[in-house]
């Protein structure tokens, strides 16, 4: 039976639930009257439920497609205006004791190079970091309690938080870590991460338990109630995300959504943010003997609906994407991208020899930061640095009120512009620089509250005199 508010993983992500929605909206997909009027909701941007989200992503009509497209380009313009969050994973250690059959860290995998960064290597690879600009990690590593303890985790945030060089400092650290309990959500909340992201690969039971034969984590109710207890434990930015590819599309699409719904349902706020990875190769993994694998074309078509239907949350995509994929979701919900990305274990400080890869997957968009925010910059981004939002306090409900009332852009816009002014005083090249100037001047005359701009501009001026850390 599906309960959207129940805490049990197979209730509220309900496998009866899914095939009724797939089917109802496959025999829904030709009702141009009804495609209309769901358009027609999602444009109040109040959400829709999975039901509405699944017909849209059935509807092969070209001009209403099109009209998909033109409302999710127009929301993710109302709620994220031109901004995207710039962050990069750091990888602590490719120890696991998990059999993923998708992943080049299952425990079978005798090829891999295995690593675990010392809180000095840890040192080396923040500094890295810093020095390329960057102020926000997403933390990951494998599921070992022998090689990575909790306590190994807590430890390296203190060291990433500590870690000051130069004008770098992180201010935002994220963690992707393997569910735990809910005491130890708890310890990460109290070492002052932000957001926990975990992803549930795909949620069909049977398919799941195929995918993680062995280790802890093959107990999918276990993994799937894990954002429950991370609420429990006082962490209230959870972000979510399938891995497309292990599973049909279609069945992970909603249910997907249903985990957004549930948290919305039974904590009064949905998740953060939204991660949409797609399967690739990497070390003994062959993505393309993975018959699920989904085109650009449909790629796109689940960024804009997830757009539509979850207008608050934040989207993520990784550097799996290429240039020409990402350039093509940024104008349909994409808010939040990584820029400069290594995915093996050390991979910032020193280079890997290729009999040293200790990569989890190949990166497709190999263009440094520096390369990137000129990228953004030329299509009329702004590259935001901003971790504002969670050291005001302004995160969960907090955050979404903000949101959902249109006032958190008295915050973001100001924001995204003087850490856009800190990296190009301290990281740019000349011509990031320019095109860096241009954009401040032009924005700043867009930010409607007059002493707000005031302030915005005094700032700018502080910062260009060697000040930094402003924030609304």
């Amino acid at each position: 039976m599906y309960k959207i508010d129940s805490q049990k993983a197979e209730e509220f992500i309900c496998h009866e639930e899914i095939l009724d929605t797939l089917e109802y909206a496959q025999s829904k997909s030709q009702d141009k009257e009804l495609i209309r009027s769901i358009i027609e909701k999602a444009r109040l941007c109040k959400g829709l439920s999975h039901r509405e989200a699944a017909v849209l992503l059935e509807c092969n009509d070209p001009e209403l497609v099109e009209e998909i497209y033109r409302l999710a380009r127009e929301i993710k313009q109302k709620f994220y205006g031109n901004r995207i969050v710039m962050f990069a994973p750091l990888y602590l250690s490719n120890y696991c004791v998990n059999s993923c059959t998708y992943c080049p860290y299952h425990v079978k995998n005798k090829t891999i190079a295995r690593k675990k960064l010392t809180q000095e290597d840890i040192r080396r690879e923040v500094i890295a970091l810093q020095d390329m600009g960057h102020k926000r990690l997403a933390l990951e590593a494998g599921e070992d309690p022998i090689h990575n303890p909790i306590e190994y985790i807590l430890e390296s945030i203190k060291t990433i938080y500590s870690i000051k060089h130069k004008n770098g400092a992180i201010r935002r650290v994220n963690v992707n870590i393997a569910a735990t309990t809910v005491e130890n959500y708890r310890r990460l909340h109290e070492a002052g991460i932000g957001t926990y992201i975990l992803f549930q690969e795909t949620y069909h039971k049977e398919n799941y338990e195929k995918l993680h034969p062995r280790g802890p984590k093959s107990n999918y109710a276990y993994h799937t109630e894990a954002m429950d207890r991370a609420m429990q434990g006082g962490i209230d930015d959870v972000g979510i995300g399938v891995l497309f590819g292990l599973n049909t599309y279609r069945y992970d699409f909603v249910g997907l959504l249903m985990h957004a719904e549930h948290l919305e349902a039974t904590y009064g706020v949905g998740p953060h943010t939204i991660s949409v990875p797609r399967i690739c190769s990497a070390d003994d993994i062959d993505a393309s003997t993975f018959e699920n694998a989904i085109s650009d074309e449909i790629f796109q078509k689940i960024v804009a609906v997830i757009r539509i239907s979850v207008p608050y949350t934040g989207m993520i995509i990784s550097t799996r994407e290429s240039q020409r994929s990402r350039e093509k979701v940024l104008a349909l919900g994409v808010s939040q991208i990584s820029g400069g990305s290594r995915t093996s274990v050390g991979g910032y400080a020193t280079e890997e020899l290729p009999e040293e890869n200790s990569a989890q997957f190949d990166v497709s968009d190999h263009r440094s930061l520096d390369e990137i925010v000129a990228w953004l910059l030329k299509l009329g981004y702004i590259p935001s640095f901003c971790t504002a939002c969670y050291r005001e306090g302004r995160t969960g409900d907090r955050f979404m009120s903000l949101v959902k009332t249109g006032q958190i852009a008295n915050c973001c816009a100001p924001n995204a512009l003087m850490t856009l002014q800190e990296y190009l005083c301290d990281y740019a090249s000349p011509e990031t620089r320019r095109l860096a100037e241009d954009m401040i001047r032009k924005q700043m005359e867009e930010i409607p509250n007059p002493a707000i701009r005031k302030r915005a501009l005094e700032n700018l001026e502080r910062i260009a005199e060697g000040k930094r850390d402003f924030r609304f």
